[in-house]
């Protein structure tokens, strides 16, 4: 890849190279952008489908990436910490932009764990569990690439506006899909402590997780999973989700201690391949809602929001 000034010295059509050229670290943040970015801007993704972004190696050609940018965009927090090493083998003199820090400034809250998290008083990186967040986020995206490329405002304000619309579809259709659930069986067991924000905005009860933590590289104590299958039995858990592109042995094991399925599997960290439910972060969180309202009702009630 080499750099839009590159491209037009050498009497590249402007329109094929036009806007900038974007780095995002994780595949929501990734999605995000190319969804505002359209076709003036360039968008490279680190991480591929199904990468846990808590545990993420990175390789040379991302610092390669990196260093032929414009922009960086991170998800932030915990999440993708080895970003910043990134940045600083790419030379350290790369425009950042922490997209939960642009979150919290926009109003949203973000420094809020709900009830059932065991992450103490961490700050939860999944801000993306919110479509309102989400929201927050692209606005964020388009005001940053209209400052690199100002030539192409009317592109990226109507990419925007045209995705800022779906994501208040979704988020009403996915609060009409979660009404039909009973709200004594909106009683959520996931992984990791990943879904917190979903949870909030939804009226959902986060009993626990079978990793108590808001990274899935923590390791669950003995005790930390007896106390979890003992809840599970107390609160009439109907359902475990393990998250997708994990392995979801402990899951299964809690649900053999007790009445609980182990239910679809969730996209949380991670968007899925071309093919999957969780291609892209609107087919994602339409997915988990479908998952989760049939899990919570034991198939009795099915609905998948649209956007």
């Amino acid at each position: 890849m080499v750099t839009v000034a590159a491209l037009v010295s050498c009497g590249q059509d402007r329109s094929a190279a036009a806007g900038a050229t974007v780095v995002a670290t994780t595949t929501h943040a990734a999605d995000l952008a190319r969804n505002v970015a359209g076709d003036r801007a360039e968008v490279i993704g680190i991480l591929p489908p199904n990468a846990d972004p808590h545990d993420y190696e990175p390789r040379p050609s991302d610092a390669e990436a990196i260093a032929r940018a414009d922009l960086m965009l991170k998800s932030g927090g915990e999440l993708d910490l080895w970003a910043d090493e990134l940045v600083e083998s790419a030379g350290g003199d790369r425009p950042v932009d922490a997209l939960l820090d642009r979150v919290s400034t926009s109003g949203t809250r973000h420094d809020r764990l709900d009830k059932g998290s065991a992450a103490g008083d961490e700050v939860d990186p999944h801000w993306w569990q919110s479509p309102h967040n989400a929201a927050a986020a692209v606005k964020a995206i388009r005001d940053r690439l209209i400052e690199l490329d100002p030539e192409g405002r009317a592109s990226y304000e109507g990419n925007a506006e045209a995705y800022l619309t779906r994501l208040e579809r979704l988020d009403r259709g996915i609060r009409s899909c979660v009404s039909r659930v009973p709200a004594e069986q909106r009683k959520l067991v996931t992984t990791h402590d990943a879904l917190g924000y979903y949870a909030d905005r939804y009226g959902i009860e986060v009993i626990g997780a079978a990793v108590p933590a808001l990274s899935t590289q923590a390791q669950p104590s003995a005790g930390q999973t007896a106390e979890l299958v003992d809840q599970i039995e107390r609160e009439g858990v109907r359902a475990i989700f393990p998250e997708s592109g994990l392995n979801p042995r402990l899951e299964e094991a809690i649900a053999d201690e007790t009445d609980a399925k182990v239910g679809g599997e969730l996209w949380a960290d991670t968007l899925g391949p071309a093919d999957s439910s969780g291609a892209t972060y609107i087919d994602a969180m339409a997915a988990n809602t479908q998952t989760l309202v049939d899990g919570f009702t034991g198939g009795a009630v099915s609905c998948r929001p649209r956007a």
